[in-house]
């Protein structure tokens, strides 16, 4: 009897039935992650359903109590509460350190919300769901460019709020945080010998980042790259600025030891020029700018809260809050 390659009818009956069990486990694996993001359907009042969400808040149960905030707004859309569950929805994602669930959330109710009273706390927590993800200038700054982006937003839009404040702090930092990176690629050209590409992102931390605690590295690294290419009338202007602004900066002396050590002096500055190298005296002409001491700002008081029994306020020092 000859050997066949197409199956059985026993074959073909068992891996039919071993795909319709396989079929069925597949079905209840997703039921069963569909219920893990939204919870199954159980009618309740308003009042039951944001006082699990708060008690979940309370024992710091994040995601269950996002969950809960969310089930406000599905079973009771027009209700005054929904809008607030909305906010309250994205603050315990931000907690639970979901932050993707929390901007999406966010978003919508910037959009749909637009006059709410508390919508600049919603501008504010984006912009801090943002920072919050800031990496190390090693990696991609996308998310510290968002986080600037947002902020500014909020300083923007509400300069005189407590969010504004606190968002002008945060730039600062953020600000400081790419000109670090610049820098980190800058001292990896310089270290190639590509030195143009250097100068150009040292130009960058000292045009667009000049409050920042990086430029007086910037300004000698720019000379040191002028240097390279002997390009020494750019390096004493560089040296110059670094000397006038930051005289007691040890990146000035050693600026400064550069010149010495290239036989740039003093007289040989050009004539049309009145930029000329002091010898550092330690003691600076002016305030340095560019101090970026913040520290991070205390938590702005409560979370928005909708009109409803008292028994249902969350606990005051859990969230950041709207000034009252």
């Amino acid at each position: 009897m000859g050997f066949s390659l197409f199956p059985t009818a026993n074959f073909r009956r068992t891996v039919n039935v071993t795909l319709t069990v396989l079929a069925v486990c597949a079905m209840t694996a997703l039921a069963g992650c569909s219920r893990d993001k939204e919870l199954e359907y159980k009618e309740q009042s308003i009042y039951e359903i944001y006082s699990q969400a708060v008690r979940y808040l309370d024992q710091e149960r994040y995601t269950e109590a996002a969950k809960y905030f969310d089930e406000v707004e599905r079973q009771h859309p027009y209700s005054v509460w929904a809008t607030t569950a909305k906010l309250m929805s994205a603050y315990a994602f931000y907690h639970a350190n979901q932050y993707d669930e929390a901007v999406t959330r966010l978003d919508r109710f910037i959009a749909v919300h637009p006059g709410n009273r508390d919508i600049a706390y919603a501008y504010y927590l984006k912009g801090v769901c943002f920072y919050e993800q800031i990496a190390d200038v090693r990696r991609d700054q996308e998310q510290t460019r968002k986080a600037l982006d947002s902020l500014q937003d909020v300083v923007t839009r509400f300069a005189t709020t407590p969010y504004g404040r606190d968002a002008r702090l945060k730039i600062d930092l953020t600000r400081d945080h790419l000109a670090a990176k610049e820098m980190d690629i800058g001292r990896f050209y310089l270290n190639a010998r590509h030195f143009l590409a250097a100068i150009n992102r040292f130009k960058v931390v000292v045009d667009t980042y000049s409050t920042t605690s990086h430029v007086p590295e910037a300004l000698h690294r720019l000379a040191e790259a002028y240097t390279a290419l002997g390009l020494y009338e750019e390096a004493t202007k560089a040296e110059a600025v670094l000397g006038y602004n930051y005289p007691s900066s040890d990146w000035y002396r050693d600026s400064y030891a550069l010149a010495r050590a290239t036989g740039r002096r003093v007289a040989e500055a050009k004539p049309r020029s009145t930029i000329r190298l002091v010898a550092p005296d330690g003691s600076p002409r002016s305030a340095t700018p560019g101090v970026n001491s913040a520290s991070e700002t205390e938590r702005l008081a409560q979370p928005p809260q909708p009109l409803g029994p008292e028994s249902l306020e969350a606990k005051p020092d859990s969230v950041i809050n709207r000034p009252k």
